[in-house]
């Protein structure tokens, strides 16, 4: 790669936010000092902006929900910011809330990013994330099932949004009995009001 084909591909890149790793296959150098040496240059010179230690965005308008799932992966963006976007509950959360092996809450340019741990066989399975625009994002079927599996009775302003059959598919993953009963009773609850 020539000198300024460097900055050049991560400008191209769909990614608004890169790892160290993610530029060393970029660039086809994986792990040298060249890339720290020459990320540290574009940063100098505020062609790059440097988020945190070892993540990387092409400026100040990187995609917020893309850099959630970033920070400790693997990771996917739920919880009350799904909730919130589908319209099952009418609070503002200005968190950006993530499924994660760990529990943190961080600050980063002025955004907090809540952190909750969930465990790994359930992290691990791809049913109900979808991975749009470089960000892995929960259904509002598995937000409403994580939220649930984490918080036991929660209050949801809006059930009928969600596609029950799906919700229904995906609650084995959880392997949790009480969990299961509390969804069943919510779903024959929803469905007695709507046939009111």
């Amino acid at each position: 790669m020539q000198k300024g084909q460097y900055l050049e591909t991560i400008l191209r890149s769909p990614k608004t936010v890169f790892t160290f790793e993610d530029v060393s296959l970029l660039w086809g150098e994986p792990g040298t000092q060249a890339v720290r040496v020459r990320l540290s240059y574009y940063v100098g010179r505020g062609r790059l902006y440097r988020i945190r230690r070892g993540l990387y965005a092409k400026d100040k308008n990187y995609n917020k929900l893309e850099f959630a799932t970033r920070i400790y992966p693997p990771s996917y963006v739920s919880l009350e910011t799904i909730l919130a976007r589908e319209g099952l509950i009418f609070q503002f959360h200005a968190d950006v809330s993530v499924a994660s092996y760990l529990t943190r809450d961080i600050e980063v340019d002025g955004q907090m990013y809540s952190f909750r741990k969930i465990k790994t066989p359930i992290l691990a399975n791809p049913i109900g994330v979808e991975n749009r625009n470089e960000t892995s994002l929960a259904t509002r079927e598995r937000a409403f099932l994580d939220t649930l599996y984490l918080h036991g009775d929660y209050h949801f302003d809006n059930l009928n949004e969600l596609d029950w059959s799906k919700a229904l598919d995906m609650l084995p993953i959880y392997q949790n009995k009480s969990m299961e009963r509390r969804v069943r009773r919510l779903y024959e609850q929803v469905a007695q009001s709507n046939r009111q």
